[in-house]
């Protein structure tokens, strides 16, 4: 049987340790919100009284509607209005004691809310230090990105402006359209909205009063393009800003839609002019931002530019074509998303004043990172930048959890700090333990002095601890009472069979228990005798102790085999024992005429055996230990129980010595939580066997005793102990025999 899980601490109704409420806790019952309004209006003296107050204005009402008023219904009038005054000033008294006591009573979500303030909020403050820093930083990275790409697609405009103009130059008689159309053919693969013009000046870079007047001396000479030029109209000269070295940046221009709207558009514009000489050609390389420039931007840089807007300058003097699917001017712009901002810078074409552009952009943080991470290389075929993430995830999450079981444990340590009523109930320990002298410090009116005034006002009621005593008292009656009735359930006398010594015991562990043993004559040569365990202790098993006793009593009469009996056990059993409960049995069959011991076991503990028939110090205690399973397990049908359940016969010779025994025998502990075990049962038979039965069995008590010590009884005790002495000799009748064998054998 399975080893009971009680606590060590007797089991004490909770009314019994609960402390009486102090009379202020009392009245706040008898008036608080713990009962309904209508209770509190029937029950309090304050309820009572405004209940009075509304009938007497009731009362004036409807005499003054019948009399026409007088002194007497001035009287109850002003009476009423007093009554009701104060039936309401109690109620707000109430109102207010009560909401200062659940104000009290509220210190556990305090204590929350203040590790919540220490440990919740500054992890999401560093959190979001984090992720802002992070964006900040991605928002950095991508505008550096557009800047350094608008910055190689000036410089090579520019590259190309140069050898346009000098190639211009240099043509000797050959047809510089041709020339244009070639250069803008080699722009126009990587940006096919890339656009070229020369312009023919007949001054020297450095005649800037020449440029002023026009740049050219006798008849003008066309200017010459090649491209689509489809954002801007083809420049005619060069303002005289652009200095000799010639010029390469940012240009804005504004576009006008079909309905009328102006939005702001950019090309990158290259200006080359002739260098020391007196005539020649200037170059202008245009390479727009259009959607193929921005596809191609947002393939290298993973960034998309969404919106532009000017901050400071001028952005008027150039006039873009217009745009035919471009918004109507009475309708507002589509809204486009903004992730983040970046400022150029930007030169007016016309003036050559510089300004500030506010560019929107878009960027994919994902792919702008695996750009970077494959920037940096692998090692192995690892990538370093993946690696890092891995691990700031990894620390991140390892923070996030720690931070998680942080505010638990915050949790838990307020809950354990409101525990502090420790202290009452250590002294409700003492007051049970008789002193009643014993007064806790009321230092606080909050909700530790409510309970010290109430732990105080119980300590002074000793008529309460007076009548629990008695209580006890008469339970402890009953219980005896019980356990004298459950003794009298067991054989009062062990059989006597010429031949045989059959001694039993059995010592419950508290008042009643579930040992069971007995003795079951069967026929005239046949003696049935079980022993039993039921599950736990105390009134319960005893029930099931008194209910298994019928049982055996009328299946031993039907089955005469140990498996069929236990089977047939099983399945009534089963059908009506608590789930939580079982019963391990072992049952045995004593045949004289056949001089046979046939026993099934159904998860009780091994028969202990000593054959007979050899010399003492030859002989050795078996353990007789066949399969079977528990009493009462749901598992099925019983189809299990009876695949698994053996029956063992054991032919009967002088000398054997049987023992069945419960598990609180073998596991009788000592302070040192050692089990006295099966070891040393069978080394005491084994030493001892020559004593009478009576005599064995005290020497186990005995050793029992000695070795458990002062280590309180933790289960029941019970044992059958049988002892072959002589077997009677058979004759040729079997009716004689049985009668000589059975004699006095009398049933349980």
């Amino acid at each position: 049987m399975p080893r009971d899980r009680r606590p060590l601490t007797p089991e004490i109704p909770p009314d019994a340790v609960r402390p009486p409420r102090s009379l202020h806790a009392a009245r706040l019952d008898a008036g608080g919100s713990r009962r309904t309004l209508a209770a509190q209006v029937r029950q309090t003296i304050g309820g009572r009284i405004l209940v009075a107050g509304l009938l007497l204005k009731l009362l004036v009402l409807i005499g003054t509607l019948g009399l026409g008023g007088g002194g007497l219904l001035n009287l109850l009038d002003t009476t009423g209005s007093v009554a009701i005054a104060v039936g309401g000033a109690y109620f707000l008294w109430m109102g207010v004691v009560a909401a200062r006591r659940r104000l009290l009573w509220r210190v556990r979500r305090k204590l929350i809310i203040s590790y919540i303030f220490i440990g919740a909020i500054p992890a999401l403050l560093i959190v979001t230090f984090f992720l802002l820093g992070g964006y900040m930083l991605f928002s950095n990275v991508s505008s550096y990105l557009v800047q350094n790409r608008l910055r190689e697609m000036s410089e090579r405009a520019l590259a190309m402006a140069d050898a346009t103009a000098l190639e211009a130059r240099l043509a000797e008689g050959r047809d510089v359209s041709e020339i244009l159309a070639r250069r803008q053919a080699t722009l126009a693969r990587d940006t096919p909205g890339a656009s070229v013009v020369v312009i023919p000046m007949s001054a020297a870079c450095g005649d800037v009063a020449a440029r002023r007047g026009g740049g050219r001396t006798g008849r003008p000479l066309p200017a010459l393009s090649a491209g689509p030029w489809a954002h801007l109209d083809p420049p005619r000269d060069v303002p005289e800003w652009v200095p000799c070295e010639g010029f390469a940046g940012v240009i804005p221009y504004r576009v006008g839609g079909a309905g009328g709207a102006r939005d702001i558009r950019l090309v990158v514009r290259a200006v080359a002019l002739p260098q020391g000489v007196p005539s020649g050609y200037a170059a202008v390389v245009d390479v727009p931002i259009d959607e193929v420039v921005q596809a191609r931007l947002r393939e290298d840089t993973s960034v998309d530019l969404t919106d532009v807007q000017l901050v400071s300058g001028e952005a008027g003097t150039l006039e873009g074509r217009a745009v035919a699917d471009g918004p109507a001017a009475d309708q507002a712009a589509p809204a486009v998303p903004q992730t983040t901002v970046s400022f150029f810078s930007h030169r007016d074409w016309t003036t050559g004043a510089t300004g500030t552009l506010q560019v929107s952009m878009q960027l994919n943080i994902g792919r702008l990172y695996t750009r970077l991470v494959d920037a940096q290389g692998s090692v192995s075929g690892i990538s370093l930048g993946r690696a890092y993430l891995i691990g700031l995830l990894v620390v991140g999450l390892l923070f996030l959890f720690i931070q998680a079981v942080a505010i638990f444990m915050g949790m838990t340590l307020a809950r354990s700090i409101t525990g502090s009523v420790h202290e009452l109930f250590a002294g409700t320990i003492r007051v049970q333990q008789g002193d009643f002298a014993h007064r806790i410090a009321v230092t606080a009116r909050d909700q530790l002095g409510a309970l010290a005034e109430s732990f105080n006002s119980m300590t002074g009621s000793i008529e309460k601890l007076l009548l629990e005593a008695n209580e006890k008292k008469r339970m402890e009656e009953e219980l005896r009472i019980a356990h004298e009735i459950q003794m009298s359930l067991l054989p009062q006398a062990p059989a006597s069979i010429p031949g045989l010594s059959i001694t039993a015991l059995c010592v419950p562990a508290r008042e009643v228990g579930g040992d069971y043993y007995d003795f079951l004559p069967l026929d005239e040569h046949r003696l049935g005798f079980l022993i039993a365990d039921v599950a736990g202790k105390g009134t319960s098993a005893a029930l099931y102790m008194a209910e298994l006793k019928g049982l055996m009593l009328s299946l031993s009469q039907t089955y005469g085999s140990p498996r069929e009996l236990l089977i047939m056990a099983n399945r009534l059993i089963a059908a009506h024992l608590d789930a939580r409960s079982f019963i391990t049995m072992t049952y045995a069959v004593i045949d004289l005429q056949r001089r046979t011991l046939t026993f099934a076991r159904a998860g009780h503990t091994p028969l202990l055996y000593l054959p007979g028939g050899e010399p003492a110090g030859d002989r050795s205690v078996q353990l007789l230990a066949p399969d079977g399973l528990v009493l009462g397990l749901k598992i099925d049908d019983g189809t299990l129980f009876e695949r698994l359940l053996q029956e063992q016969t054991i032919r009967l010779r002088s000398g054997d010595v049987y023992l069945l025994y419960t598990d609180g025998m073998s596991e009788a502990m000592n302070p040192q939580d050692d089990c006295f075990g099966e070891q040393r049962l069978g080394r005491i038979i084994e030493e001892h066997a020559h004593l009478p039965c009576g005599e064995l069995r005290e020497r186990m008590l005995r050793e029992i005793e000695a070795f458990v010590g002062g280590a309180p009884q933790h289960d029941d005790m019970t044992m059958i102990l049988l002892k072959v002495d002589a077997l009677p000799v058979l004759t040729d009748d079997p009716a004689c025999d049985a009668e000589a064998a059975f004699a006095g054998a009398e049933p349980a």
